[in-house]
């Protein structure tokens, strides 16, 4: 009978049936998808199924639904547990939800190759709602390492008073959360696994991150957070993760990483995160509130720290073809040797005093050809970047990456070059005695993109227009990323500063 082999399974759980039982629960009261009995109970995608396959002929579906038949329904009630309430401090908040839920909606499509399983509206709000109980932020700063679930949207609906920085790899959402936020949330452009933003470092009471869920990609993020923390004794680094009931193995390593880290644990909340997704860890992450304690264990430079795509931890790279291809195109003098491909990286100009550079950006997923670009020392460069990388897939992607760098360089896109999955972007250098009074301040302001902006473009104004100091500060206007390096800030603001840096020469 199914109901043995129901009670069999319950039993082989022991103590932590309870959200087995729950899931019967649900599949007794109505129709349910396999999301739903995933992410409701918190529990993995495997055991639901080990509960379908238990029911047997009892359960029936409809389309994507499930449900056990309504005749068999009494003979399982005794296996059901009640489901958990509602978090009251979401639920009195009927308006935030509302608006949390819009926000939601709009954002960008979340990015595969960096983990993105876009977290419940639910869950932003109560983030926002436990961090506004637990500590006092009025005045204080909240950093967020990442942040396509809009928490940081959330924070600034439940409490006005506190300062938001978030830190992200993808441009899209930086705009995104500057936009929709009228200007609360400050956005800056890092991957985490080449520095941070100097702003930043040493900037944070509260440092907040759901962090791809490899080991190695919890140490880094993990290891950034404390970097972020403006007194150390006094902040706290604020993480999302789970692990699968089925590999505690995995969640023992990651642990021991933030442990690593010099992290003690003063807390942590189970199921406290909920995901649209991410059913073979039960949709559910919990919430690790941790306290630095002192020296932290250096993190691994390595790039493969995602669970999917190009950057996993199980990604190979491009094969010596592809590499062959790259060097084969970097532009150089005659008298020069061929570059040896370098690995991605511009926490510092590349490439000093090299006639040329070939730099392996396979595994790109987006933003680092244009930072690339911008910390490139040589006048020459060749790039390897996906194929359907977006600033070569199409000619308005191409446009509009020659628009942000035409003053500096000129760029080829080799497609399918050396095979279908790999483009090589040939950069060339614009000369300087082709250009106007503005394009060759803003040709300054990219050649010196690790500067502070308002150092920078007063020098290049000095130079270029041979002004005094003085009459090179009158010329620059007020701007909020005056103090900021180029090389830090998003893509839109990078656009917007450009044209007034070109209309200050005159």
């Amino acid at each position: 009978m199914a109901t043995e082999l129901v009670r069999e399974l319950l039993e082989s759980h022991g103590a932590h049936a309870r959200r087995l039982r729950r899931v019967l629960t649900l599949l007794g009261d109505d129709w349910h998808t396999l999301a739903d009995l995933v992410r409701v109970p918190a529990v993995p995608r495997r055991t639901v199924q080990d509960v379908l396959k238990a029911l047997g002929a009892d359960v029936e579906t409809s389309g994507d639904r499930f449900r056990i038949t309504p005749s068999r329904a009494a003979a399982y009630k005794e296996f059901g547990a009640a489901l958990e309430p509602v978090d009251p401090l979401v639920t009195r908040n009927t308006a935030l939800l509302t608006g949390i839920r819009a926000d939601i909606a709009a954002v960008p499509p979340p990015l595969t190759a960096l983990d993105h399983v876009q977290a419940t509206a639910e869950t932003a709000l109560k983030r926002a709602l436990w961090l506004d109980e637990q500590y006092d932020l009025v005045g204080r700063t909240l950093v967020l390492l990442g942040d396509h679930d809009l928490t940081s949207l959330a924070v600034a609906a439940v409490n006005p008073d506190v300062s938001l920085v978030v830190v992200d790899v993808d441009d899209r959402l930086l705009q995104y959360v500057e936009e929709r936020s009228g200007g609360r949330v400050r956005a800056l452009h890092a991957d985490l696994r080449f520095g941070l933003p100097s702003a930043v470092r040493e900037s944070a009471d509260l440092v907040f991150s759901d962090p791809p869920y490899s080991p190695e990609g919890m140490a880094l993020f993990a290891s950034r957070a404390v970097e972020c923390l403006a007194h150390p004794a006094h902040g706290r680094v604020l993480l999302a993760y789970g692990f699968s009931e089925r590999t505690p193995a995995l969640g023992l390593k990651v642990q021991q990483e933030l442990l690593r880290q010099g992290l003690v644990f003063e807390a942590v909340l189970p199921a406290f995160h909920r995901f649209d997704g991410a059913q073979a860890i039960g949709s559910a992450a919990d919430l690790y509130v941790c306290r630095p304690t002192g020296r932290r264990a250096a993190v691994p430079a390595k790039t493969t720290i995602y669970t999917h795509g190009p950057q996993s931890v199980e990604a190979t790279g491009p094969g010596p073809e592809a590499l062959r291809a790259l060097v084969e195109h970097a532009p150089r003098p005659e008298s020069s040797p061929p570059p040896k491909p370098r690995a991605p990286g511009w926490a510092d100009p590349i490439g000093k005093g090299a006639a040329s550079l070939a730099v392996d950006l396979s595994g790109d997923p987006g933003p680092w050809l244009l930072r690339t670009l911008l910390a490139c020392s040589p006048g020459r460069m060749a790039a390897l970047v996906p194929n359907n990388h977006p600033d070569v897939a199409s000619a308005a992607g191409q446009a509009g990456l020659s628009a942000l760098v035409d003053t500096r360089f000129t760029l080829r896109h080799l497609r399918s070059t050396p095979d279908g999955g790999h483009c090589v972007v040939v950069a060339d250098q614009v000369l300087p005695g082709t250009l106007d009074p503005g394009g060759l301040v803003v040709r300054e302001v990219l050649t010196r993109a690790h500067g502070k902006v308002g150092n920078v473009w007063r020098e290049a104004l000095t130079t270029v227009l041979r002004v005094t100091r003085r009459e090179a500060r009158e010329l620059v206007p007020q701007h909020d990323d005056l103090e900021h390096r180029l090389i830090d800030l998003p893509r839109h603001r990078i656009a917007a500063l450009l044209p007034l840096v070109r209309a200050s020469a005159g």
